[in-house]
């Protein structure tokens, strides 16, 4: 082991690590090593107890006011409550401003819809990267099909960083929408997302940060980052699946048309018309999704308290040890430069002449959890030389051990299969 690779004498110890029933398993007879967080973190106690304290005393559809009963107003108590943590969370100027949405996903398409739907005619211009999930990619490909808009990707180097250097050539008067990625989910590079805010805005573009690898990780300040759309999910940073959030600042939202209509998002409504409800309600039509939000809440004073206990050292001591390690294993190619220090925990690669998914099923059989395939990112992989790539991605919850655990079966793993 390299010298100062040893993180936080707290966190990765087994009383932080007991907070996670999953890791007590034993997967295929062997204790479980979960190195798939970037897919979906493990759940702690505490988010789990949240979401099923609120079922078993709040549950009700929420509301406020005199007329409601108890139980709606002390629901819809929590309901907002979780919405105020979820504002200081990303530094938000307002509650308002924080919109529940079901994730990552479902906030760009929330974007897309109903501030595209306004804002985007034949000729305008999205400027995206060739370094986008899809879920950050296809949203846009839609809309510029829709409005007859132009969509235009900013390169990277082979080292995996972003063409900052392209914006002047990229940007013109035409682009109105900037969207990228914070943390890439193949490279787990963090992107210096200010100086791309302030040069699309000069241009009097927008800007779209996904911060779904980013908002497990980092401290995220929208107000600071200078971005106008910031959206990430629940689960992958401990919290509940099927929940996530859409910042965006008050005065573009005010603007923006629903994206859905029904209950609970209009007012004084008659056969032909109706009154849309104040921020952020009138983009949240049909029943709430309560213990969603409280669930985010539990993970994000979770992630408040890993972060006091030393969670970024415990993190980059981790990821530079998975990267000297897998980096030293002959045949094992790691996707971008090992060199890159201002990275996530977590890495993808190839195997020389051993296709990714026999990769992941080998680990599987040692009870070592990774992710194959193309993440969701084939054109990044392209732009690298590959199709697809095997990646393990690290956590509060994972230990030094654990790595080594993983690097030595692999090389077992592509000794043996060499042999044969």
């Amino acid at each position: 082991m390299a010298a100062g690779t040893r993180p936080s004498p707290l966190l990765g110890t087994e009383a932080w690590r007991s907070q996670f029933p999953a890791l007590t398993q034993v997967v295929n007879g062997h204790p479980l090593v979960y190195l798939d967080t970037a897919a979906t973190a493990l759940r702690p106690i505490s988010v789990t107890r949240a979401v099923v304290d609120y079922y078993q005393t709040d549950n009700a559809n929420p509301g406020h006011g005199g007329t409601l009963h108890t139980l709606a107003r002390r629901s819809g108590e929590r309901y907002e409550a979780a919405r105020r943590t979820a504002a200081r969370f990303v530094n938000a100027a307002d509650p308002t401003e924080i919109v529940w949405t079901r994730g990552t996903t479902d906030a760009i398409n929330l974007v897309a819809a109903a501030w595209g739907s306004i804002n985007l005619e034949r000729g305008d211009e999205i400027l995206t990267t060739v370094a986008e999930h899809y879920s950050n990619l296809l949203p846009w490909q839609h809309l510029a099909r829709q409005t007859g808009a132009k969509l235009r990707h900013l390169d990277i180097h082979d080292s995996g960083r972003l063409r900052i250097e392209d914006l002047d050539r990229l940007l013109t008067s035409r682009t109105k929408l900037v969207a990228f990625s914070h943390v890439s989910n193949v490279l787990g590079l963090v992107v210096d997302a200010k100086p791309i805010c302030r040069r699309a805005h000069q241009g009097g573009a927008v800007v779209l940060i996904d911060g779904a690898q980013s908002a497990p990780h980092l401290p995220i300040d929208v107000q600071s980052l200078e971005c106008d759309f910031f959206a990430f999910s629940s689960h992958k940073m401990f919290g509940p699946m099927g929940m996530g959030v859409l910042w965006a600042r008050r005065r573009i939202l005010e603007r923006m048309p629903p994206y859905q209509s029904g209950a609970n998002m209009a007012h004084d409504a008659d056969l032909e018309s109706a009154r849309y409800a104040d921020l952020p309600f009138k983009f949240q039509a049909g029943t709430a999704n309560v213990a969603g939000p409280i669930g985010l809440a539990a993970a994000i004073e979770f992630m408040e308290q890993a972060k006091r206990d030393g969670l970024e050292d415990h993190e980059k001591a981790l990821g530079r040890h998975l990267v000297n390690r897998l980096s030293s294993i002959r045949r094992v190619n790691v996707a971008g430069s090992v060199r890159e220090t201002d990275r996530i925990p977590l890495i993808a690669f190839t195997v020389d002449g051993v296709p990714a998914a026999d990769v992941v099923m080998a680990m599987d059989a040692q009870g070592i959890a990774v992710r194959g395939g193309d993440m969701a990112a084939l054109p990044l992989l392209k732009r690298l030389g590959r199709t697809s790539a095997v990646r393990a991605s690290l956590s509060v919850y994972n230990t030094i051990d654990e790595i080594d655990r993983f690097a030595d079966t692999l090389e077992t793993f592509l000794h043996r299969r060499a042999r044969h």
